[in-house]
């Protein structure tokens, strides 16, 4: 599998940006003087992606002041950087991909999610406007220049995996480091990437001028059955184990005020939701994004609470070509891999 940049592609947001962060106690809260005893540091692999948009609305609707949280939202890039500052300790919880927790149990280290946002990706596979008429499934993807999010990344995981059931092995097309929302979009117009994978609301962005079209739709049960043999656990809050055992009281306060969000998801439609967004998340486009909100939004779970068969799925899919988890499938012990303890719990 090749590996080549995107034009125009995002440096990946150096980990040492979690300012607080540098100085930790053994719990894994901020030393200093006023610090709060439940400060907690959440990376979100792109909060302005709807996948992830439970993190910045659960601040925006105060629901973590409400717990008695001190919580910092820092934005990276994507998943795998955001994992990279958790396992270095520089944050105690990552918005990201479920299956990130598989992939890193199949490498000996223990991360869970605590709180499962969706049980579909809530990706799209996109095709650019000059391809549209040459590349109708995954069987045409070889020889292609494919966008993802960056290599190692859950949009690479599932490229390798919707390639690999078409019969297209990983070094028969050319992995492109595309990023998201803009840079996705120029790398797509540019001919630097062939189609691609991304979420809302750069899908929003390009169905509506034209320059893309979607190839495969994981918004929905129906299309995530379609395209990968089952549900597959996506957007979630993970953390590592023994934090998540060390600190069972703030992991319960997350837990609530998250799972109060996705009840306030479930019961207020797109235009209210996008009125609690940070401004600037719609850019100068309103419409639009409440579109976005509106196309992904039914892909939130309402408790918060894993489905067990999606996360077996989930297993299946990386047990089939990941290098970590292949040759290690048959000893992961999925149950370690989330919890339902704390969502099941959950109370405002």
């Amino acid at each position: 599998m090749k590996i080549r940049p995107a034009v125009l592609a995002v440096p990946v947001l150096a980990a040492l940006v979690l300012t607080g962060c540098q100085t930790q106690n053994k719990s894994g809260t901020s030393a200093g003087p006023g610090s709060s005893s439940d400060k907690v540091t959440i990376m979100v692999g792109g909060a302005a992606k709807v996948i992830y948009m439970p993190a910045k609305l659960t601040e925006q609707l105060g629901y973590f002041k409400d717990q008695g949280l001190n919580v910092e939202l820092v934005d990276t890039p994507a998943g795998v950087t955001a994992e990279t500052a958790l396992l270095a300790n520089q944050a105690q919880g990552v918005v990201g991909f479920y299956d990130h927790t598989i992939d890193m149990q199949a490498k000996g280290k223990c991360l869970q999610s605590v709180v499962q946002f969706a049980n579909v990706p809530g990706e799209v596979e996109m095709v650019s406007k000059a391809q549209a008429g040459t590349i109708k499934s995954p069987t045409d993807f070889k020889g292609r220049k494919l966008g993802v999010t960056s290599p190692g990344s859950s949009t690479d995981f599932l490229t390798q995996y919707l390639a690999g059931n078409a019969g297209v092995a990983t070094a028969d097309y050319t992995t492109v480091k595309a990023g998201a929302d803009s840079t996705f979009i120029a790398a797509m117009n540019s001919g630097g990437i062939d189609a691609g994978m991304t979420t809302d609301p750069t899908v929003a962005r390009l169905t509506k001028t034209g320059d893309g079209q979607i190839l495969l739709d994981m918004r929905t049960e129906q299309g995530t059955k379609a395209a990968l043999g089952g549900l597959y656990p996506a957007s979630s809050l993970y953390m590592a184990c023994d934090y998540v055992a060390a600190h069972k009281d703030v992991v319960q306060k997350l837990a609530n005020a998250f799972v109060k969000t996705l009840a306030y998801i479930t019961g207020n439609d797109a235009a209210t939701i996008a009125a609690k967004m940070p401004a600037d998340y719609a850019g100068t486009d309103k419409e639009l994004y409440v579109k976005s909100i509106n196309d992904s939004k039914g892909m939130f779970t309402a408790n918060g609470v894993m489905d067990a068969k999606g996360a077996e799925n989930a297993l299946a899919v990386l047990g089939k070509f990941s290098p970590a988890v292949k040759p290690k499938k048959d000893s992961i012990d999925i149950t370690k891999t989330y919890t339902t303890e704390f969502a099941t719990a959950a109370k405002s």
